[in-house]
């Protein structure tokens, strides 16, 4: 896999208008959609579910990102599959069975990441590092888009980092949270693979032009 790999959150897109900004991802450059699937309980805020990634998913061929914030995704994981998700990450402090949860994700022949929030202590990863695909390091309290990066987030990048390589060189390690063309450098050289970008990309007058500042070309 290649590193350096943008990720625009569709949740920053125009939602009366979703088709197309998902068929414009590929237009634009970005590597992956990343979809944020918010249930209004472990996160405060809505956002949207499987019928959402079933209708946008013949719209594009990049990989579909979804991140689940949302209290027992266990429940939901094979639904989410089913709709079109390439990879489906859920949070540590949302499921008591997280073994069992990345199982189900990967009998589903999918691939699996782990989300962690601004002050969960990296290292609780550890026990679940050979069965992960990515790792999502949170740089904000996950719920809405738009908010500052968290003072604190690159050292917290860099330990993930540092455990991908030591125990699971398998994984990317993906960061998501107040991600900016001024920030991005310092995010990769910390340690990141993928960047999640929403306002970054969706609020620039050029959208194509963003990703490439994002990856620094």
């Amino acid at each position: 896999m290649n590193k350096r790999l943008i990720a625009p959150s569709i949740l920053s897109g125009n939602f009366a208008d979703m088709g197309n900004e998902v068929k414009s991802m590929s237009v634009i450059g970005a590597d992956w959609v990343h979809i944020d699937v918010m249930d209004g309980v472990f996160v405060p805020n809505l956002t949207f579910g499987f019928k959402m990634i079933k209708d946008i998913r013949p719209l594009s061929d990049l990989f579909f990102d979804a991140h689940l914030m949302i209290t027992n995704p266990k429940r939901y994981i094979k639904r989410f599959v089913e709709s079109g998700a390439d990879l489906v990450s859920f949070h540590f402090e949302a499921e008591e069975d997280i073994d069992g949860t990345l199982e189900i994700i990967q009998n589903a022949g999918c691939k699996c990441g782990l989300a962690i929030n601004p002050d969960t202590d990296v290292d609780v990863i550890i026990p679940y590092l050979p069965k992960l695909d990515l790792i999502l390091v949170m740089s904000v309290f996950p719920g809405f888009g738009g908010q500052k990066f968290i003072d604190g987030s690159l050292e917290r990048i860099a330990r993930a980092k540092q455990l991908r390589d030591k125990y699971a060189p398998q994984a990317v390690v993906e960061v998501d949270g107040g991600v900016t063309t001024d920030n991005a450098e310092s995010i990769f050289s910390a340690g990141a693979d993928v960047l999640v970008a929403g306002n970054a990309v969706f609020s620039a007058a050029d959208r194509r032009d963003a990703v490439k500042v994002l990856r620094g070309e």
